[in-house]
């Protein structure tokens, strides 16, 4: 009977592993498909021209460089938010503080938040200091998005640092301040699988930068100028009714495909490497 079940178990497990595979190679297919054929190198290399969103000639260079600047821009802010709460979480909290309890819960519950209520609370803060759709603003909403992310990927990583690690720090005289170097270390690959985590995210989001990035056919050359994307390009090719027109959106999304392809990969190459000189 105990075999019976294992058995069992390993089939459902292996049925759920066939099933991913296939939507996964199923989506990949499809963008590939219709996408490749039409993707050309002037699409990537130069700016929109006239009619290009009703077939016209040029590319969506815009677009590339515009995700670019905004999850480069977010991440690097998000970062700067996210370490220190972590550290101060697990470094200078106790390990059952109704702070850092409650804490968790509110960055649980903005995890779970929809892209497009972001989009729509950074739309109103911009609105109120009179912002215009921007660069910064489309930052901004992809910093809010992805901070949660950051925070609790880490944090579960650096709840499971042996106290006797810390407490091993402190005996040897360290103070917190440099209690977080070894704390640092330890969550290292928990930082790559974060960033990783919150850039395919950030890279993906199209709702919220709808409201707050605006959309323009130049590359920004300064945080108050509107910023396109490529979900954004994807999404208004695909609305047109012309079909040389939607397949421009799939080349579009080849690209941002291969985007968080080489992200993904470079982000693994990082884990394990962190992984192996972690102490």
């Amino acid at each position: 009977m105990k075999y019976l079940e294992e058995k069992i178990v390993k089939i459902l497990m292996l049925l759920s592993i066939g099933i991913v595979a296939f939507f996964v190679l199923s989506v990949l297919w499809t963008i590939f498909r219709r996408g490749f054929p039409v993707l050309s190198w002037e699409m990537v290399s130069q700016l929109p021209s006239g009619g290009f969103y009703l077939g016209g000639k040029g590319g969506f260079l815009n677009a590339i460089v515009g995700s670019l600047y905004i999850v480069g821009g977010s991440t690097i802010v998000g970062l700067l938010i996210a370490l220190p709460v972590v550290f101060y979480m697990n470094v200078y909290l106790k390990p059952n503080s109704k702070f850092g309890y409650a804490a968790r819960l509110a960055y649980d519950t903005l995890f779970g938040i929809p892209s497009i209520v972001y989009g729509s609370f950074a739309f109103t803060i911009m609105v109120w200091l009179g912002i215009r759709a921007s660069l910064g603003g489309g930052i901004l909403v992809t910093t809010l998005l992805i901070v949660p992310i950051l925070i609790r990927s880490m944090d579960e990583v650096a709840k499971t640092i042996p106290q006797e690690i810390l407490d091993s720090s402190y005996s040897l005289g360290a103070t917190r301040i440099e209690t977080i170097g070894v704390v640092l270390r330890q969550i290292a690959p928990a930082i790559a699988t974060a960033t990783l985590l919150s850039i395919g995210r950030a890279i993906g989001d199209c709702a919220g930068v709808m409201f707050t990035a605006g959309f323009s056919d130049h590359i920004p050359h300064g945080l108050n100028q509107q910023a396109a994307t490529l979900p954004l390009s994807v999404f208004f090719q695909l609305s047109a009714p012309q079909e040389d027109v939607q397949n421009r959106a799939y080349a579009a999304a080849v690209v941002l495909t291969i985007i968080v392809l080489i992200l993904s990969f470079g982000g693994r190459f990082i884990m394990s490497h962190f992984s192996k000189n972690k102490i």
